[in-house]
């Protein structure tokens, strides 16, 4: 997942100055002040304190309202260099704040720095609204688009200055001065609510977590991950107990070992219940809130719904395209699903000895019968595969390697850097003739400061304009052993490992003039294709025997076990690709009613009947989120955009098919970086994968890859 720093945090404006001056005023020796003097400008994490963002981020409004009204106010004609160079220019220290703050907020947060969140959204969105509904800045925006043609502007600065034009009209700069007043009402609640919503679900998480008394319930995980349960409760003052911490996801972990099956249902509802529990956490109320908030600002726009709004700007373009992919899917996934379900349940009735003791297959139970089903069908454990993925020998001689061999890059650990916390490491990363390319951070353990998921941020984005080189970091929530314990993964872990480096490559190799552009500042459902096709490499012959090795001997991997873990690679899709869609069409559900519908009183009702009307209610396998945890879309940025990953796995594929032809190869890396991944928002998304892969997209590759029936999905 890429989270997005929203032009509101990264090029807001205007507070109400009255209130920006009861803020604590900034000294000199703030650290964004001035920029950072660190290799790469690196932010000075061993002098960032909590009590430096309020008077940064005031200092950084008053600094670009200066900047914003001296471009609105310019007396000269309108000029690309006097107006969209000179936007681009401004807001320096606000975006040193705010690239910090908003990582700071998801991976390692406090009460401190909620309460900061909770008082600046509002005023952050007042300065989006400041700068996109501006008359003045606007009609110099609009002079220089009406005489585009005339400018002798090369390609990128074209596409810049059409791109600001198009990010004025979609933020309401054509609406009249009444409802410019409506709309900043509606982006100021939304933001708040936003922000509780992810407040929210992290508190409730950590409240969901199961304590469980004895480590006999615990039969089926392994030592280590007992070991992790015992540090996680230790540092909750549970000593002697074990606490199952909750993943974002609703499915957990510990769900596929567990052999006590009343505890495995504790978990799952205890996951499935997080933000629903009518506690002071609930989410509901907030979700139909800004379900009917959106649709009220889409309908103000000009849309007849936030799905509308949303798709006009990615590669989708409407609903309706959306809505044919996921419903060409659902079919052949959930007629898999039920396939699988009804083999687990021959499994159970067989191992209960008839119909008198049987139960019938739950949600809780899936994760369980779906491995023994897999082992007793490929003779295939995947327990056995967890020494040979250690952590640092994943890292480093799977995802690092991989990229050594693609794009020629070599990665330096720089332990005389500061962090931000200290599970996070720094490497500086080289290109092949030895040039630095930047820096790449790694923060992959669970803590209760840091929400669920993965994802990758950018603390500096690569610009030439300001000359600056990319410094990104990956976020995971892999669960921390204790002290003096290896950190073996699952094999998703690994996948995810090598996913989110997919995305820190885009952030690494972009090479663009223009900050609006670099590295992942593409449309949504495009920013997930690198970082999907980079997971292929995880499964590449030559990249696993180079990573999967026993950490206590340094053996390969078995040859007979990578056999069976890839024949094995395509079980249980039904159920991966049904809980995947449910997600997906419950988020276009949500966002694709019209205004005089989005008044929802009963969220859980909605939910259920959504889930029904697309034909993915199956009680044994729940989406992959339920609405009350659903960060993505109601906090996240991928609101009416979760489909963006299936529909980027179209992109991924075809990309995996080209390379499986053309193999692992310098050349190939290269044609994949120069042509596609440096360019950023530069060009034209579906233009770059057309001109790298020499056709349009193709579904097949896609249903190849999950299984799926290719009749079936049609």
């Amino acid at each position: 997942m890429k989270t997005p720093v929203t032009l509101a945090l990264a090029a807001g404006l205007l507070a109400s100055a009255a209130h920006a001056a009861t803020t604590s005023t900034m000294t000199t020796d703030n650290p964004f002040a001035q920029p950072s003097t660190l290799p790469y400008a690196l932010p000075p994490f061993d002098r960032i304190r909590d009590a430096d963002f309020a008077p940064a981020f005031t200092a950084g409004m008053a600094e670009q309202r200066r900047e914003i009204d001296a471009i609105a106010n310019n007396p000269e004609a309108p000029s690309f260099a006097n107006t969209i160079v000179a936007m681009e220019k401004s807001g320096r220290m606000l975006d040193r704040v705010s690239v910090v703050f908003s990582n700071l907020t998801s991976s390692n947060t406090n009460e401190t720095l909620e309460k900061v969140q909770s008082e600046f959204a509002p005023q952050l969105a007042a300065h989006q609204d400041a700068i996109f509904l501006n008359p003045r800045l606007y009609a110099r925006v609009q002079a220089l688009y009406n005489t585009r043609r005339l400018l002798d502007l090369d390609a990128e600065s074209q596409r810049l200055l059409e791109r600001y034009h198009t990010n004025f009209v979609r933020a309401g700069a054509q609406l009249g001065e009444e409802q410019k007043t409506t709309l900043r009402k509606l982006n100021e609640e939304l933001s708040k609510l936003d922000t509780q919503f992810e407040q929210n679900l992290l508190k409730d998480s950590n409240a969901s977590a199961v304590v469980v008394d004895t480590r006999a319930e615990l039969d089926g995980l392994s030592d280590e991950d007992i070991a992790a349960a015992a540090e996680a409760a230790k540092t909750r003052g549970l000593d002697g107990k074990f606490v199952i911490t909750l993943m974002n996801t609703t499915g957990q972990p510990p769900l596929t070992y567990l052999n006590n099956r009343a505890l495995r249902e504790r978990i799952l509802k205890a996951s499935i219940s997080r933000g629903n529990n009518g506690n002071e956490f609930d989410n509901k109320a907030v979700i139909a809130r800004i379900v009917a908030l959106r649709a009220q600002r889409a309908a103000l726009l000009g849309y007849p719904t936030h799905a509308a709004y949303v798709l006009e700007d990615e590669t989708a373009k409407t609903p309706e395209a959306v809505n044919r992919m996921l419903g060409q899917l659902a079919p052949a996934a959930v007629g898999n699903a039920r396939r699988e379900a009804t083999d687990m349940q021959k499994l159970i009735d067989a191992q209960k000895g008839g119909a008198e003791n049987h139960f019938k297959l739950a949600a809780w139970d899936w994760a369980y019968y779906a491995e023994k089903v897999r082992k007793a069908r490929y003779d295939f454990d995947e327990s056995q595969m967890k020494p040979y993925l250690e952590l640092d020998h994943v890292l480093q001689d799977g995802v690092f390697y991989a990229a050594h061999r693609l794009y020629g890059l070599t990665f330096k650990e720089r332990k005389d850097l500061p962090v931000y916390h200290p599970d996070v490491r720094v490497f500086e990363v080289f290109n092949e003739d030895g040039s630095p390319l930047g820096l790449f951070l790694a923060d992959y353990f669970k803590r209760d400061a840091k929400r669920g998921g993965a994802w990758m941020n950018e603390f500096v984005s690569q610009s030439a304009l300001f000359g600056t080189r990319p410094v990104v970091v990956n976020n995971l929530n892999i669960p921390k052993p204790s002290p003096g314990q290896p950190v073996l993964l699952t094999f998703d872990e690994v996948t995810t490992l090598f996913h989110e480096f997919g995305h820190a490559l885009h952030g690494l190799f972009s090479n663009v003039q223009y900050p609006l552009f670099a590295g992942t500042n593409v449309p949504r459902d495009f920013v997930e294709y690198p970082s999907q096709f980079n997971e292929m490499w995880a499964t590449y012959p030559e990249v696993l025997q180079h990573y999967a090795k026993d950490y206590r001997t340094g053996k390969p991997m078995p040859q007979a076990l990578v056999d069976k873990f890839l024949a094995a690679e395509k079980f249980n899709q039904g159920f991966a690709t049904t809980e995947y869609l449910a997600a997906a069409l419950l988020d276009q559900r949500w966002y694709q009613l019209p205004l005089a519908q989005s008044e929802i009183r009963d969220v859980n009702a909605f939910e259920a009947q959504a889930l029904h009307e697309a034909g993915v209610d199956l009680a044994e396998v729940p989406p992959r989120y339920r609405s009350t945890y659903f960060a993505h879309v109601f906090s996240g940025g991928y609101d009416a955009g979760y489909y963006a990953y299936i529909w980027s796995e179209v992109l991924d594929t075809n990309t995996q098919q080209w390379f499986r032809e053309h193999g692992l190869k310098r050349e190939n890396g290269e044609r994949l970086r120069t042509m596609l991944l440096s360019k950023g928002g530069s060009v034209d998304a579906m233009t770059l994968f057309r001109a790298f892969i020499g056709h349009e997209p193709r579904i097949e590759p896609l249903l190849e890859h999950r299984g799926l029936d290719v009749k079936a999905a049609r």
